[in-house]
């Protein structure tokens, strides 16, 4: 949905669910780390596709995952004092298909997706880093969960 319906000329990662826009680059070594740790020992979390979300000038999904949720804040408390203003409350999970198109194009996609939706469980594989390099992304790490433990 996201090649659908995402203008083309700004994909720069694939669809996603973002639990941070902005980390400080020098903790990128210890934020492996931690993260190895954590899907070593962690089965994927749940998580529910639960709503069809209006962005304005997009579209995406509504993610329901209290077990992602409770990963994001063991992070950031992790790092306490290097999380962004913008990071610091608590994230509407979402997945992104459709953004930065006019308001009627946006309705059109939310009514259109909402006509069939129905709630769904969604397979969360890993958590993964970006640097960001003023337009493109580049990835910086991807761990799978791979453990048995359930929760955050």
């Amino acid at each position: 949905m996201r090649r659908l319906y995402y203008p083309q000329h700004r994909q720069q990662v694939g669809a996603h669910i973002t639990l941070f826009h902005h980390l400080p680059p020098s903790i990128l070594a210890e934020l492996l780390s931690l993260i190895r740790q954590m899907v070593a020992q962690m089965a994927p979390p749940k998580a529910y596709v639960e709503r069809v979300m209006d962005l304005g000038t997009g579209t995406a999904f509504f993610i329901r995952s209290p077990e992602l949720l409770d990963i994001r804040a063991h992070i950031a408390e992790h790092f306490h004092g290097m999380v962004s203003a913008q990071d610091r409350g608590e994230p509407r999970l979402h997945i992104t298909v459709q953004n930065k198109v006019s308001r009627h194009q946006a309705a059109a996609l939310q009514r259109e997706l909402r006509r069939d939706f129905q709630a769904h469980q969604l397979d969360i594989v890993g958590l993964e880093a970006h640097h960001y390099r003023d337009g493109p992304w580049e990835p910086a790490f991807q761990a799978a969960f791979r453990g048995g433990l359930r929760g955050g």
